[in-house]
């Protein structure tokens, strides 16, 4: 249409406007006409709802809803869903394709529609999203707030655990994303927290991030120690850590009879300030001798 200028409103919303002296005239029927919903798609008339922020650039697609405005028409203000077959119900124009466009673009079709079918001289066409439901991601798991996220623009695997509130107290360091295709990788929460590119991926369309529980990887301290138990091992525990942990070696033990058993294997050579504890080992501090 001639004379037509895309810009975005503070508010997110996406316009055509025209030129101020045009404006939307009536020279067809003053009536709306009866239009029946086909499947998939819903009849304008509800009230204005707010807008959801997006990319200027966002592509709408199947599920997400829209209020189209016709400025100075009351009768063709409303939202509607784009149904599964792509299109929207419009008075005047029918079913209407909406999916694969930009707002802005969704705006021009309409009013350059409305004005070859004589049924309005220069329309001014508005096109907001207010809801996103074409492009979402599932997070599951122990998570903050599981559920469905929706992608309003492009999204890291960060700012998605963010959004879900992180992993809660029973949750592990890892996060894994498995992809509509059936491939899945596994991320660590802290490199999500530090690193970028690879280690903090964009998320797609119907992915599913899931937040496994922590494993029980825990050690446990036997013998001459003032706190028997288990106690969860950390990335590089060394023996003399692990004893601290438990409360440290009574007066009756003695740190050279500190031994491991692993596996069922007894280790040899046990260095308090070298040898590393790894899950599952069972370190015994034996007596003094006199």
């Amino acid at each position: 249409m001639r004379g037509l200028v895309a810009r975005t409103l503070v508010t997110g919303c996406l316009v055509v406007a025209l030129p101020l002296a045009a404006v939307a005239q009536a020279t067809g029927p003053t009536a709306k006409p009866e239009a029946s919903a086909t499947a998939g798609t819903t009849a304008l008339g509800t009230p204005a709802v707010p807008m959801v922020a997006v990319d200027q650039d966002y592509v709408l697609g199947n599920g997400d809803v829209i209020e189209i405005a016709l400025v100075g028409r009351s009768d063709f203000t409303g939202r509607t869903r784009i149904g599964n077959d792509g299109a929207v119900l419009l008075p005047y124009l029918g079913p209407f394709p909406a999916t694969g466009r930009t707002p802005a673009k969704l705006a021009q079709e309409i009013a350059a529609a409305l004005q070859k079918g004589g049924f309005f001289s220069h329309p001014v066409v508005r096109v907001d999203i207010v809801g996103v439901g074409s492009r979402t991601v599932t997070v599951l798991g122990a998570v903050g707030s599981p559920g469905i996220v929706p992608l309003d623009r492009a999204y890291h695997l960060s700012e998605i655990v963010a959004r879900a509130g992180g992993h809660i107290g029973s949750g592990g360091d890892t996060v894994i994303v498995t992809h509509q295709d059936g491939s899945s990788k596994t991320y660590k929460l802290a490199d999500l927290a530090t690193g970028s590119g690879e280690k903090d991926p964009l998320v797609v369309n119907g992915d599913k991030i899931y937040f496994p529980a922590a494993e029980a990887e825990v050690f446990y301290a036997t013998g001459q120690v003032k706190a028997p138990g288990a106690y969860p091992v950390t990335e590089g525990m060394t023996v003399r850590i692990a004893l601290a942990r438990a409360g440290g070696i009574t007066d009756d033990g003695s740190e050279r009879k500190v031994s491991i058993k692993r596996k069922g294997v007894d280790l040899k050579n046990v260095k308090l300030d070298v040898t590393t504890v790894e899950p599952g080992d069972i370190i015994n501090v034996g007596e003094r001798l006199f």
